[in-house]
C-alpha cells in the first residue's frame, strides 16, 4: 500500500470525534474477539481498547504513521497487543495459528481483497472466525452505481478508500458462510455491516 504520511494526522483527528455509535460496533467487532486474535489494518489502533476477551492480539498495519498513533493505545489495552509492519496479502503469523481476524472498515482499503481472504483461510485455526465491521456495496443499484461514480475522487480524500467494494460476496467466494445485519450508521451511499463470517 502507498504510504500516506499526512492521511495518518489527519485520520488522528477524525478519531478525537468519533460518536458513540460507532465505539459501539468497535465494542461489538472487537469485545467478543476470543483466544489469539489477529486485527487486520490496525490504523490507529481505535479498536485496541474493546479486545477484553482476547488472549493476545496481533495488530498489523502498513502505515508508519497509524503505528505510532497506535503504539499508545497499544500500552493501555486491557491485553496484551503486538504492533506489526505488515501487508494484509502477507500476514505474519503461521498456518492454522489464529482463532480470530478482525476486519473493521479496511476491506475497502486493501490491494487484494481475494489474496486477503486468501491469507485469511490460511492463518485461521480449525473452528476460528472472522468478526467484521465494513463499509460495503449498497445492493440497490441506483445507489452502488453512484458509489461506482464517486470511487475515485473519494479514495483520494479518504486514504484510497473504495466504497464501492463488495466485501460480502468476496468472503462468499473464499468459501466463508457470513451472517451479518445492515447498519443504519453512514450516508445511504456508504452503507456499513457487522458480522461473523467462518469456514464450513
Amino acid at each position: 500500500m502507498k504510504e500516506r504520511p499526512f492521511f495518518a494526522a489527519f485520520y488522528e483527528v477524525l478519531s478525537k470525534g468519533e460518536d458513540r455509535m460507532i465505539r459501539r460496533y468497535r465494542e461489538e467487532v472487537a469485545g467478543e474477539a476470543r483466544g489469539r486474535v489477529l486485527e487486520i489494518g490496525a490504523g490507529n489502533g481505535l479498536n485496541f481498547s474493546h479486545f477484553r476477551q482476547a488472549l493476545e492480539v496481533t495488530a498489523v498495519e502498513p502505515q508508519p504513521g497509524m503505528l505510532k498513533n497506535a503504539a499508545l493505545r497499544a500500552a493501555a489495552a486491557p491485553v496484551p497487543v503486538r504492533l506489526v509492519r505488515g501487508s494484509a496479502e502477507a500476514l505474519p503469523a503461521r498456518d492454522g495459528s489464529v482463532d480470530t481476524v478482525v476486519l473493521s472498515l479496511v476491506m475497502c482499503t486493501v490491494a487484494d481483497p481475494a489474496a486477503v481472504l486468501r491469507e485469511v483461510r490460511r492463518v485461521l485455526a480449525p473452528g476460528g472466525e472472522v468478526r467484521l465491521f465494513e463499509h460495503v456495496r449498497s445492493p440497490a443499484p441506483g445507489v452502488a452505481r453512484w458509489q461506482d461514480r464517486l470511487n475515485r475522487p473519494y479514495g483520494f480524500f479518504s486514504g484510497g478508500c473504495n466504497m464501492n467494494r463488495d466485501t460480502l460476496s468476496a468472503l462468499r467466494r473464499a468459501g466463508f458462510a457470513v451472517r451479518y445485519r445492515r447498519l443504519a450508521y453512514g450516508p445511504r451511499f456508504a452503507p456499513h455491516v457487522l458480522g461473523v463470517a467462518r469456514l464450513p
